[in-house]
C-alpha cells in the first residue's frame, strides 16, 4: 500500500516515471501556460509507488487542439476519442497521453463525477513542473481511501451514470489490492443489472482487461459474487444449477471456474513445463487481435468449455450423460464471442477449443495410432498447444487437483506436445501430387473425387508413408484409389 509519510497532501514529480515526466513537459510546452492538471490513475499509481508511463491530463477546454499540438511536438498521432466531450489521445511508439476537457465547470466538480475516490485526484501541472512539487487536489478523500485500502464510488450516482464502472471496480480491486466497502459493494450489486445496457464494445474491453490479470479466476469469482458475471455471461446461471456425476466433484460452473483458475496457475508457470516452456510462453503471447492474446482466449475457453452441459444433460440407463455438449457448446461459444464483439480470429480459436476439448480424452480411450495422431494435428493446426493446455486444466478441475501436479503424469499431453513441431514441419512441406497428376493417372475429370484423392495422398505424405510423386501415385493405386 501507499507509503506513510508527510507528503500525502503534496505530490512530488519524482513519483512519476521519467517517460511520464517527458510527456508532461511536452504537454505543458504545447499548452503555452494554459491551466492543466495531471489527473486520475497516473496520480493514484504514483502514490502507490507504481509509476506508469501512461498519463492523463485535464484542461478547462481545447483538449482536441492541444492533443494535435502535443502529437506534432512528439512525432506521434492525435486520435479523437470523443469529439462531443473533448477527449483525445496522443499515441505513438512508447507514447500514450490522454487529454480531456473538464466535464464540470470546476476541477473539483470534474473529480467528484469520476468513478472512484482513488481516481478523483489531481495535481496542477504548471506548479508540479516548475517546483517539482505541487498540492494534491483530493475533494472526495481518495488519499485516505488509498491508505486504508478502501474502494468506494466518488459520488452517489457515478455507478448508475455509467454501469461499466461496476465491472471496473472488480479490476481495480484485483490490480490495486483495494476492497470495496460494504456500502460500495451494495451499490455495485444494485447497479449490476444496468450493465446489460452498456455497449458490447465497452464491456468487451473491460472483460479483456480482466482476462489479462494474473488471477482472472479470482476476479471473475468476485464479479460473480457481486452479480456482474451473470449479466455479462447469462449462460453461467444454468451452469451453476447443473450437477455432474462422479468422478466430477463440482457443478458445471464451479468446475469451469476451477479450470480457469488452473489456467492462471499454468500460464504463470509455463516456463516450468519442460521441455516445452519457451515455445509455450511465446505461443501464449501471440496476439489474436483486439488486445486478445492466446493466453486470454485460453482462459475464456476454460470458462466456457462446458457451457452447453446444462442443455444436454440427460439420464440414460441410470447414468447422467452430456451428449454433444462439445458441438452445441462450440456454437454457443461463437455466439458469445460475437455478442461481445471479439475479433473473428479470437472467436474462431475459442470456438475450436470448445468444440475439440474432448478430443484428447477420446484419443486416450481409443489409442493414439499414427493416423489418429496425424488427424489430430491436422484439425487443430496452430491451436494444438492451446487445446492440450485446456485438456490439462480441464482434467485437473474434475477433482480440484493442481494442473501442475497433473502435468507430471500427463503422458499423452506431453507426447502430443512433443510431436507438434514435427507435424507442423510436415504440413508445411509442398504436396507431392497436384490435381493434374491425379486426373492423368486415373483418367478423371475435375471434381470432388480429385480432392478426395489428393487428401488421401497428403495424409500418406504427412505420415511418412510416401516420399516421392511416384510413391504417392502407387499408394493411391494400392489403396483402391483408381476409379
Amino acid at each position: 500500500m501507499m507509503a506513510r509519510d508527510s507528503t500525502t497532501r503534496v505530490f512530488g514529480l519524482d513519483r512519476l516515471a521519467p517517460a511520464a515526466v517527458a510527456l508532461l513537459r511536452a504537454a505543458a510546452a504545447a499548452g503555452g501556460g494554459a491551466p492543466a492538471w495531471l489527473v486520475g490513475g497516473a496520480v493514484r499509481d504514483a502514490l502507490l509507488r507504481r509509476p506508469d508511463a501512461d498519463v492523463d491530463i485535464a484542461v478547462p477546454r481545447g483538449a482536441l487542439a492541444l492533443a494535435e499540438r502535443v502529437a506534432a511536438r512528439l512525432g506521434a498521432t492525435a486520435v479523437v476519442l470523443d469529439a462531443e466531450r473533448g477527449a483525445a489521445r496522443v499515441a505513438g511508439p512508447a507514447v500514450r497521453l490522454d487529454i480531456n476537457d473538464l466535464r464540470a465547470p470546476t476541477l473539483e466538480g470534474d473529480l467528484a463525477a469520476r468513478d472512484f475516490t482513488v481516481n478523483a485526484l489531481a495535481v496542477p501541472l504548471d506548479r508540479l513542473l516548475a517546483a517539482g512539487r505541487a498540492p494534491l487536489v483530493d475533494p472526495t478523500g481518495g488519499v485516505a481511501d488509498l491508505r486504508a485500502g478502501r474502494l468506494r464510488p466518488a459520488g452517489p450516482g457515478v455507478l448508475t451514470d455509467d454501469p461499466l464502472r461496476t465491472l471496473r471496480a472488480v479490476r481495480l480491486e484485483a490490480t490495486l489490492g483495494l476492497r470495496l466497502t460494504p456500502a460500495a459493494a451494495r451499490a455495485v450489486r444494485a447497479a449490476a443489472p444496468r450493465l446489460a445496457r452498456v455497449s458490447a464494445e465497452r464491456v468487451r474491453d473491460e472483460l479483456v482487461a480482466l482476462l489479462g490479470l494474473p488471477a482472472t479466476g479470482r476476479a471473475l469469482r468476485r464479479a460473480d459474487a457481486l452479480g456482474l458475471l451473470a449479466v455479462v455471461l447469462p449462460e453461467i446461471g444454468p451452469m451453476r444449477a447443473t450437477a455432474q456425476p462422479a468422478p466430477h466433484r463440482f457443478d458445471v460452473l464451479e468446475h469451469s471456474l476451477r479450470a480457469l483458475e488452473g489456467c492462471d496457475r499454468v500460464l504463470a508457470r509455463l516456463a516450468a513445463l519442460d521441455p516445452f516452456g519457451d515455445e509455450l510462453v511465446a505461443h501464449a503471447a501471440e496476439t489474436l487481435g483486439g488486445g486478445l492474446d492466446r493466453a486470454r482466449v485460453l482462459k475464456l475457453a476454460a470458462l466456457l468449455h462446458d457451457v452447453a452441459k446444462p442443455q444436454t444433460r440427460r439420464l440414460v440407463d441410470g447414468r447422467v450423460r452430456f451428449f454433444q455438449h462439445d458441438i452445441l457448446g462450440a456454437a454457443r461459444a461463437r455466439a458469445i464471442g460475437e455478442r461481445l464483439r471479439l475479433p473473428e480470429r479470437a472467436v474462431a480459436v475459442l470456438e475450436r477449443l470448445v468444440r475439440q476439448h474432448l478430443r484428447p480424452m477420446h484419443l486416450a480411450q481409443s489409442g493414439v495410432t499414427p493416423r489418429a495422431r496425424w488427424r489430430f494435428y491436422r484439425e487443430l493446426g496452430h491451436d494444438t498447444r492451446d487445446l492440450l493446455l485446456l485438456a490439462l486444466v480441464d482434467g485437473a478441475a474434475v477433482t480440484g487437483a493442481s494442473p501442475l501436479a497433473l502435468w507430471r503424469r500427463a503422458t499423452l499431453i506431453r507426447d502430443l506436445l512433443s510431436g507438434w513441431a514435427e507435424a507442423d514441419t510436415a504440413a508445411a512441406a509442398p504436396p507431392l501430387l497436384r490435381g493434374e497428376d491425379v486426373m492423368a493417372r486415373f483418367g478423371l475429370p475435375p471434381g470432388p473425387a480429385i480432392g478426395d484423392l489428393l487428401a488421401r495422398a497428403r495424409e500418406a505424405q504427412d505420415l511418412g508413408l510416401v516420399r516421392t510423386r511416384e510413391e504417392a501415385l502407387a499408394y493411391l493405386d494400392s489403396s483402391g484409389g483408381a476409379p
